[in-house]
């Protein structure tokens, strides 16, 4: 302890020369090779006071001058660091809230349907199983994404169909929608191919409470999807 002491008083003389001495440019270095290297009393100027030490050589009096400095020292260190606390707390809220990403695959259908559709109406697909769901904005029960913050979106959709029997035609029409309204998509229409798949990837901005899904368009059908090809993506690129 006396020892932390003693370093600590020659540390404070060693910064009150270099206060006496005007030494511009800051260095320890510098400070204890001026300590070293001085020789008579030491030039304290306005630095004299009335205090304990008055009587002795040198400018041991400012010694509460420094110890106050300490102290407002001190509090401003605990201060900026609070400030520096709060702050990683608010940026960890940001990078919690950009965390939205999810990616779904349609459920294989059963037999002896094998295809989902045709139906007399436009219907959500329901893209139910679930790879990664951070945030929860998915909603696999629905097959929507429903943004939570306002920002820059990218999604992606994948259409893959089978023919049921030979000689039947591939027949579907897919699209994104956002907020009712289709944004792009995808079809097909023909006898040639066995099979046929397509992707789709967009970027779009939302607003909160937005959502996305993908559609079936009437009368359309997607079959024989037991490898889980349409899929169904998206995430947060960042907020606005």
């Amino acid at each position: 302890m006396m020892k932390n002491l003693a370093a600590m008083s020659a540390f404070r003389h060693l910064g009150v020369l270099f206060l006496c001495v005007g030494v511009q440019a800051f260095s320890f270095d510098l400070m204890r090779d001026s300590a070293v290297g001085w020789h008579g009393e030491l030039p304290c100027g306005q630095w004299a006071c009335d205090c304990i030490f008055r009587r002795q050589t040198g400018c041991c009096c400012v010694a509460n001058r420094f110890y106050q400095i300490e102290e407002e020292t001190f509090k401003n260190l605990v201060e900026i660091w609070d400030s520096i606390t709060h702050l990683s707390s608010d940026i960890g809220t940001v990078i919690d809230g950009m965390r939205v990403a999810f990616t779904a695959t349609m459920r294989p259908p059963l037999y002896p349907e094998r295809c989902f559709g045709p139906f007399t109406r436009n219907v959500p697909i329901p893209y139910s199983i679930i790879a990664l769901n951070d945030g929860n904005a998915y909603n696999p029960s629905l097959g929507t994404f429903t943004a939570q913050r306002a920002g820059l979106y990218s999604f992606a959709f994948t259409t893959y169909s089978d023919i049921v029997t030979a000689g039947l035609r591939l027949y579907h029409m897919v699209q994104l929608m956002k907020n009712g309204e289709a944004v792009t998509g995808v079809w097909e229409d023909n006898r040639e191919d066995a099979e046929d798949s397509a992707t789709q990837t967009i970027l779009l901005q939302l607003q909160t409470g937005d959502q996305v899904y993908v559609e079936l368009v009437s009368g359309r059908y997607i079959c024989n999807d037991h490898n889980q090809h349409n899929t169904f993506s998206g995430y947060l690129l960042y907020i606005f």
